[in-house]
């Protein structure tokens, strides 16, 4: 079976805070996660990022460089390869939406409160995300 290629997206907001988005779908439902999705066929990442977050964040972005990539179990048993870029908001207005509960701005320092999808905080250690220790 293919990997399923889906992209993610680090947002930071000019106070160091991270966005992040509640999941209402498996995988993951009730945890909280970097905004993001699956890459529809034909679909560049910056298409599929641009297009996630207006639908889960109601945010505009612009998608920057690839920051790292994980790969992670599907619920079908096979497995999604996630491609998680640097971006930055140019518009729109936070609310959660699509398959998200909730949509909020998290200070790093709060990460260790949330309960957080699978390896996400590791991972943000290991790319040296600012203010994630």
């Amino acid at each position: 079976m293919r990997p399923t290629p889906c992209v993610g997206a680090i947002v930071l907001d000019g106070e160091g805070r991270l966005l992040l988005i509640r999941r209402g779908t498996p995988p993951g439902k009730g945890l909280w996660s970097l905004p993001g999705g699956r890459v529809e066929a034909g679909e560049s990442d910056a298409d599929a990022l641009r297009r996630e977050l207006a639908e889960e964040t109601g945010l505009d972005i612009a998608v920057g460089p690839l920051v790292g990539t994980v790969r992670r179990a599907a619920p079908d048993g096979g497995v999604y390869d996630i491609r998680d870029y640097a971006c930055i908001v140019h518009g729109g207005e936070l609310r959660a939406g699509d398959d998200a509960e909730d949509a909020r701005w998290v200070p790093p320092h709060e990460l260790l409160r949330l309960e957080l999808t699978d390896g996400l905080l590791d991972a943000l250690r290991d790319w040296n995300v600012p203010g994630v220790a």
